[in-house]
């Protein structure tokens, strides 16, 4: 409503003054705040609903060095042990899911065993799980907690569990999968001085069948550790000591794939999912060069995976013996993209 007032003046008839009711103007600006916050939760946040949540429930908090969860396991009962067996296992793994792999957090000065090798340094610890890691592409594993079993003699735990697996294996073109029985042995500072796998079971092997689209394996690669490094030869990835990797890990790997390969109309019209394997030769500058189909999908996915490895930015190339090398390796693209 508008008020009307007036003002006096020396001799003159009062004259009435208006003044404009705003709060309309009010109502529109927090109605258009509204909608454009409305706007940008359906646009950009996936399940709106989330950010009122508690997010501590689904959260999983790491707290650095997680030995010290078990450093005192001597004065600890049999159910504070377990539990701490528990967290220091879930956080080994969930690191290395996140593509985060640190001995010291983990692992005593000088571990005894690691996956059959015996007396390693950290360094060496690093070299032997990164390249364990490139022949088990895709990894998934889920520990069993049910299945942890433990003894305690004199300052050291020895812990046993199950844990399924499934992984591609490029060296075999094999899809793998099986439950591996664990051994895990904790020293008085809370570090793992032995893991090792005790037994397998339940073990599947589909081999990728080939197809029109696979190629062979070219003759002039060379698969073991040679004393001497040719500067024209090409190594296989296993062969070398530091193989090839994208700028910035495996984690930015999957990120520029998730960001730069588009889904084919043909492929997603006819539905068509799974994994395009790509080898191709990292120089010793870094360049990918020689992209080609070792196991394709059709529908227009071959022609995407070659296009979208061929656009990535250079490489940091392979090391054997403190010197780069020309390197082979073998690579899945995933269809649809996990952006998409």
């Amino acid at each position: 409503m508008e008020e009307i007032s007036t003002q006096e003046g020396s001799g003159e008839s009062e004259v009435p003054l208006i003044k404009k009711d705003k709060s309309l103007l009010y109502m529109l600006v927090v109605l258009g705040g509204i909608i454009i916050s409305m706007g940008y939760l359906t646009l950009f946040v996936d399940d709106p609903f989330k950010l009122f949540q508690d997010k501590k429930e689904n959260t999983i908090v790491l707290e650095g060095d997680r030995s010290k969860d078990l450093n005192q396991s001597s004065t600890m009962s049999e159910e504070e042990v377990r539990q701490s067996l528990v967290k220091f296992i879930e956080a080994f793994y969930y690191d290395q899911k996140r593509g985060y792999f640190d001995p010291p957090s983990y692992f005593a000065p000088i571990t005894e065993t690691f996956y059959n090798y015996h007396n390693l340094t950290y360094e060496r610890l690093k070299e032997l799980y990164w390249k364990r890691k490139q022949d088990m592409e895709n990894l998934k594993r889920n520990w069993i907690v049910s299945s942890l079993d433990f003894t305690r003699q004199d300052s050291r735990i020895t812990a046993t569990y199950w844990a399924k697996e499934e992984f591609f294996k490029p060296s075999l073109h094999q899809q793998q999968s099986m439950d591996v029985k664990y051994e895990l042995v904790i020293n008085e500072e809370g570090k793992i001085v032995s893991l090792r796998d005790l037994e397998i079971r339940n073990l599947e092997v589909l081999q990728a069948t080939p197809d029109s689209t696979l190629v062979t394996e070219p003759a002039d690669i060379t698969t073991v550790e040679t004393d001497a490094v040719t500067s024209d030869q090409i190594y296989d990835q296993s062969a070398v000591e530091q193989a090839p990797e994208y700028p910035g890990g495996q984690k930015e790997w999957q990120k520029y794939l998730a960001a730069n390969t588009k889904y084919p109309f043909a492929a997603k019209t006819a539905n068509v999912q799974g994994k395009v394997f790509v080898s191709l030769v990292v120089e010793k500058d870094g360049s990918i060069q020689n992209v080609k189909i070792r196991q394709g999908l059709g529908n227009g996915c071959d022609e995407e995976a070659i296009r979208v490895v061929k656009s990535s930015q250079a490489w940091n190339p392979g090391m054997l013996k403190g010197t780069e090398v020309r390197t082979y390796c073998i690579f899945p693209v995933s269809f649809p993209p996990s952006g998409n």
